[in-house]
Parts: structure tokens; sequence; C-alpha cells
């Protein structure tokens, strides 16, 4: 495996990662991650790479139109970064089956990166979904009925 980015570099592309994500841009994210980028938990049937996001991009423009990320810390330590960050927004679509409730939301994630050279090879993902449900007051229907 390559050596790690400078830091500098790294940060750069975490910055622009989560750039991405904000912006729901594949084209983006396919200039920060490697062909075979392992999105960890991965979405249902997805194979590896920037693509498998279309679909969750798609469904966060109508749950989240107005999502804005805030990078809270970045943590840097050779092919690794840490990242604390907060997503915010009003949800107008429907978001994990719970239709729209005009609710600004605000939630933590935390993701772990590891880098390949100047781009990233894998990312472990958390969201805070508990927070989201008190906030918008409800369960999706499929925890519900679990």
């Amino acid at each position: 495996m390559p050596l790690a980015a400078s830091e500098d570099i790294t940060r750069q592309v975490i910055e622009e990662f989560y750039r991405a994500f904000e912006q729901r841009s594949v084209a983006l994210l396919r200039k920060v991650v490697t062909a075979d980028w392992e999105y960890i938990p991965e979405p249902r049937g997805a194979a590896p790479g920037p693509d498998q996001m279309a679909q969750i991009f798609h469904d966060i423009t109508t749950a989240l139109p107005d999502m804005n990320i805030t990078l809270l810390d970045v943590l840097i330590h050779g092919d690794r970064a840490a990242v604390r960050a907060e997503i915010s927004g009003t949800q107008t679509g429907k978001l994990l089956g719970i239709e729209a409730s005009s609710k600004h939301i605000q939630f933590a994630i935390h993701s772990f990166h590891q880098l390949q050279g100047n781009l990233i090879a894998k990312t472990w993902h958390l969201e805070d979904w508990l927070s989201v449900f008190r906030q918008l007051g409800q369960l999706p229907k499929t925890l519900e009925r679990g």
C-alpha cells in the first residue's frame, strides 16, 4: 500500500469528501475516493466505489435539501483520519420511512477513513439516528414493528 499523503493533503481530501456529500455530488466524490472505495456499512446491494452513493444522494436531496455538514474535529494519523461532524437540515421529504415533518434536525456523525495515497480507500461511518428519531418524534415504521 502506498504511503499516506501529508496531513495538509489529507485534510483537503477529507474536506472535499464531505463537500461531495453536502453537495450530493458523485462526480466530486470520484475525485477523492478510490475506484473500489468501501463504505461501511455499505448500502444494501451496493458494489464498492463512489457510484454506490447515487441513490443515497438522491434520497438525501429529497429528505434534507438544505443539508449542511459541519466538521468539528479532523484527527489525522498516518494513513488514517477520524472525523467528528454534525449534519443539520430541514426534513422536507421522507427520511428513513418517516414522512416530511418540516422540522429542522441536527445530529452527530463519526467517520474513520483509511487513505491510499491521496485518495480515501475505506470509510467506516456512524450516524446518530436515535437523535433524529427523537427530534422527529417517531421511529420509522420498520423499527416500530420489530
